[in-house]
């Protein structure tokens, strides 16, 4: 049986390094992209390869930011339906419920906590946009 592919678009090294850990100890691929660019850009390579079961990706990077991942997967038919979860800093009142209005499938605040992030982003997998 395959291990869950999870693509991590994470600007910040020490936040990728951490969230890359703490997936892959729990059974979980993770690829990365170090910004928006590069997340779109194995988006759409994913043709020539297996699709991830979920994306994270951070809000607030180079290259258009989070809600360009999300555009890159909501405007490709192949991918529409991929679960895309904002992993951010961004916690005033009201962040969460507008990145969910925007399109994002969940939210999950930094900094995260440790001990249940997994379990979380876990369940996101297969809740994909309608």
């Amino acid at each position: 049986m395959e291990r869950p592919l999870i693509l991590l678009v994470e600007d910040h090294p020490l936040n990728r390094m951490l969230l890359t850990d703490l997936l892959e100890e729990h059974g979980i691929e993770v690829a990365e992209a170090v910004d928006a660019d590069a997340g779109c850009a194995w988006l759409a390579a994913c043709a020539d390869r297996r699709l991830p079961d979920l994306v994270l990706t951070d809000i607030q990077m180079p290259g258009g930011g989070g809600q360009r991942v999300l555009r890159a997967v909501r405007d490709d038919a192949r991918l529409r339906a991929l679960p895309v979860v904002a992993v951010t800093a961004q916690a005033m009142a009201g962040d969460a419920e507008r990145l969910l209005a925007e399109g994002f499938d969940g939210y999950i605040g930094k900094p995260i906590d440790t001990r249940t992030f997994v379990q979380v982003v876990r369940g996101f997998m297969g809740r994909g946009a309608d």
